[in-house]
């Protein structure tokens, strides 16, 4: 008696290459240690990016751009709304830093040791990376199979989460509450870029959002 065979759904394919390149991203972080820009602009492309891009355009056989919601014609107004939430996140910190220290040294010294246009670039690397995989892969195809903005929105930042888990543990300036608050802000983070590219349907957005954030990080921390 041949055996049944169970239909893999889009949703569990989907899953199963989040968890191949989370497996192989964690394997990279724990045994290589190599420099932040390669980590940015050559790794997580070819780790988080082109497997999406190939399964997207070769197995599902989608138009790669247009399936993640990356819109062009909302550039300008996502643009203004991420410079608006990126000033909030900054001025939040710049206070914060105050309250904590009396002084605002720490961002002199942080902008300092290299140039405010390279962080910038790399805010922007780290966050289009992150955000094709995390919102415009994995969300959509949560989204598409409960058809439930909450839910979706939950599952895709807890798997955000697990993401940035070998960033978290093999960063060793992250500790004690530093690294609770970072664990507490990614999964923030997460859920607020989650129900903004669902209700807007572009991707734009939150790769501005995800920017704005790592460059009030690199710049305070």
């Amino acid at each position: 008696m041949k055996g049944i065979k169970q239909k893999v759904s889009p949703l569990q394919k989907a899953l199963n290459l989040w968890a191949i390149i989370l497996i192989v991203w964690s394997i990279y972080r724990h045994t290589l240690a190599l420099p932040e820009w390669f980590d940015e602009f050559i790794a997580k492309p070819l780790v988080f990016v082109f497997p999406v891009f190939y399964y997207i355009k070769v197995i599902e056989k989608k138009d790669f751009l247009e399936d993640i919601y990356f819109k062009a014609k909302l550039f300008s107004s996502d643009l203004v709304f991420g410079c608006i939430t990126g000033t909030t996140f900054f001025l939040t910190a710049v206070f914060a830093t105050f309250v904590k220290t009396g002084n605002l040294n720490i961002i002199i010294k942080s902008t300092s040791a290299q140039p405010f246009y390279y962080v910038v670039i790399l805010a922007f690397a780290t966050a289009i990376s992150e955000e094709i995989l995390s919102r415009g892969f994995i969300l959509k195809r949560l989204y598409e199979e409960s058809g439930n903005i909450l839910s979706a929105s939950f599952f895709a930042s807890i798997l955000f989460f697990f993401l940035h888990v070998p960033i978290l543990f093999t960063n060793s300036s992250l500790t004690g509450n530093m690294l609770l608050l970072f664990m507490a802000t990614d999964l923030i983070l997460s859920l607020i870029n989650s129900f903004l590219f669902l209700q807007r349907k572009s991707l734009t957005l939150p790769i501005f959002i995800h920017a704005f954030y790592n460059i009030t990080i690199i710049s305070f921390v």
